[in-house]
């Protein structure tokens, strides 16, 4: 086995959903992750050929889609965070850029991420901070005040990625839209390129959590290149929109800054900067750079100038997290500290799926072939009004959708208090009247 299917089958030792008895899908104390660890899966068999999780990874996906094809299932949807349902649908929006199979009795890849984006787009809250997404989808939800880069950021590349796929200008003018929200707050500073992690809604999004994650810059990097590509190829100008390619350079550059500290290897190793030298980085964090991995090698497919800058940064950092793959008792579990030569003795799904990421994105450097189109091969079969309970008769069922208005989020209110206080009366019965 190469280093590569190594780390994929180390990975898959933690995930049991296909086993009888189990729900498809999912993952032990995180859902999100399942739909990043189907991604990584994906962007795998792609560059590989390696068909061996191919129906785990087809029967998660689709078992967890919901009810409204949207990656909203009923037994999760009360908790979930915009963030959590945006990586399933990058996880789709995937499959349908590397002609993952579609399947005959049920949704394919590509509307279950249009899907995702038409549920999405109807939380953009303009009645705070004049636009923006939450982080969280309920209001009774802990943090839902913050307004994250994530979530934004996250939503902002699905767009661009369907944009270019589909090549509907709807979905451009929605990437745009959030880019230059965004840029009005401390998300995303165009002039210095600092990517924050939050804003407070309930502070007019003026101040910011500014902790430095490598995924962070990662969607707004991509979703840049995605944007910069889809204006030279399906509007036919020859280098892109400026715009975009500023964008692009000035995240990638602060990328690289950032998160390649010179004293590892004269700044050719990652390293999630934030958490990584203290050893505090939590199950969530120890993904992040793997995804970053990633999506740097989509941008050096898609805007072919920084592909210089990129390929040392990740060859590099896969050299070092191949030395790192080397603990338990069959020497192949990979840590999370690719800057050590010997495995720093951290073992989870986390640490397998974030060095499956960028040995996949090396291979994906060496390949000649990108993200397909609809005009370049792609098959997955569209449908603009996925999830929202609509015929696809119309191509453009955004242009219809409703503000979210005080007086909804009033009653929005009203209905929770008289829910809690019948659910109330009704324990007060049962524990007093019999």
């Amino acid at each position: 086995m190469t280093v590569t299917s190594t780390a994929a089958y180390g990975m898959m030792q933690y995930y049991h959903g296909n086993e009888s008895g189990q729900t498809p899908g999912t993952l032990d104390g995180t859902w999100w992750e399942a739909g990043a660890m189907f991604m990584t899966l994906v962007q795998y068999w792609s560059v590989t050929g390696d068909t061996s999780n191919n129906a785990a990874v087809t029967q998660g996906l689709q078992w967890q889609r919901g009810d409204g094809n949207d990656y909203l299932p009923s037994n999760s949807s009360l908790y979930l965070g915009n963030d959590d349902q945006m990586f399933w649908g990058l996880a789709a929006m995937t499959g349908a850029e590397t002609k993952f199979p579609d399947v005959s009795n049920g949704p394919s890849w590509l509307s279950l991420a249009q899907g995702v984006f038409n549920n999405q787009v109807r939380r953009w809250d303009t009645q705070t901070c004049h636009g923006g997404m939450h982080w969280q989808i309920h209001t009774w939800q802990k943090g839902y005040q913050l307004k994250n880069s994530i979530s934004n950021g996250g939503l902002f590349q699905l767009a661009a990625r369907l944009a270019r796929y589909t090549g509907n200008q709807t979905y451009a003018d929605w990437a745009t839209k959030i880019w230059d929200w965004a840029a009005t707050t401390p998300l995303l500073n165009i002039e210095t390129w600092n990517v924050a992690d939050t804003t407070n809604a309930d502070h007019d999004c003026k101040d910011q959590g500014n902790d430095q994650w490598t995924y962070n810059y990662g969607t707004f990097l991509s979703g840049a290149a995605y944007m910069y590509n889809f204006v030279s190829g399906f509007l036919d100008i020859t280098n892109g929109d400026q715009k975009w390619l500023t964008g692009v350079n000035g995240l990638l550059n602060m990328s690289l800054r950032n998160f390649f500290p010179q004293q590892y290897n004269d700044g050719l190793i990652m390293s999630e900067v934030a958490c990584e030298p203290i050893e505090s980085c939590d199950r969530n964090q120890m993904c992040f750079k793997g995804f970053l991995s990633v999506w740097m090698a989509f941008t050096s497919k898609l805007v072919p100038s920084t592909a210089s800058r990129i390929l040392p940064k990740l060859q590099g950092s896969a050299e070092a997290a191949a030395k790192q793959c080397s603990g338990g008792a069959d020497k192949t579990v990979c840590g999370v500290r690719w800057y050590q030569d010997t495995w720093d003795g951290k073992a989870g799904l986390e640490e397998q799926m974030s060095a499956l990421s960028v040995f996949t994105a090396n291979i994906m450097l060496q390949s000649t072939k990108g993200p397909v189109t609809s005009k370049t091969g792609g098959v997955s079969k569209s449908d603009p009004n996925a999830g929202t309970g609509q015929s696809s008769e119309s191509d453009d069922p955004l242009s219809e959708l409703p503000p979210i208005t005080t007086k909804d989020r009033v009653g929005a209110w009203i209905l929770t208090i008289i829910i809690g206080v019948t659910w109330i009366a009704m324990v007060l019965w049962v524990a007093w009247g019999h």
